[in-house]
């Protein structure tokens, strides 16, 4: 079984999200999402953040027919240990990640870089909520 590994807040999800766990369940059999925790969505993205809290957030993932698994994680530590307990086949992330320390990338076959879809953004659909 060839198990694919991603994470993020996925605070406000749209198109983009979407896109990313269709493109990582066609790399495999089993999609895992990690998701940050309220706290550690604060402390990567400011007090305001996050609009929906990690319960919302949770179930709206559970309800993605691409997704196997979901666990939560408040700390980069807590994120690499994950990562190393799955040892995912392929580990996924975001395209801006490209250059940048990927958490978990030495406990993964192979890590493919995802970039955005259609310039999709969270915290830009809530810049453009807040100037409405």
């Amino acid at each position: 079984m060839k198990t694919i590994w991603t994470n993020g807040c996925f605070d406000i999800l749209h198109p983009g999200h979407i896109e990313l766990f269709r493109a990582c369940k066609a790399l495999g059999d089993r999609l895992i999402v990690g998701i940050d925790s309220d706290e550690k969505v604060k402390k990567d993205k400011g007090y305001s953040r996050p609009i929906n809290d990690i319960c919302f957030r949770y179930t709206m993932l559970q309800s993605i027919k691409y997704i196997d698994e979901i666990h939560i994680f408040g700390s980069r530590q807590e994120l690499e240990e994950l990562i190393q307990f799955y040892t995912p086949d392929v580990l996924v992330v975001g395209g801006d990640w490209r250059d940048g320390d990927v958490v978990g990338r030495e406990h993964a076959k192979e890590v493919r870089f995802f970039n955005r879809v259609g310039g999709y953004s969270s915290s830009k659909i809530i810049s453009k909520i807040q100037n409405t």
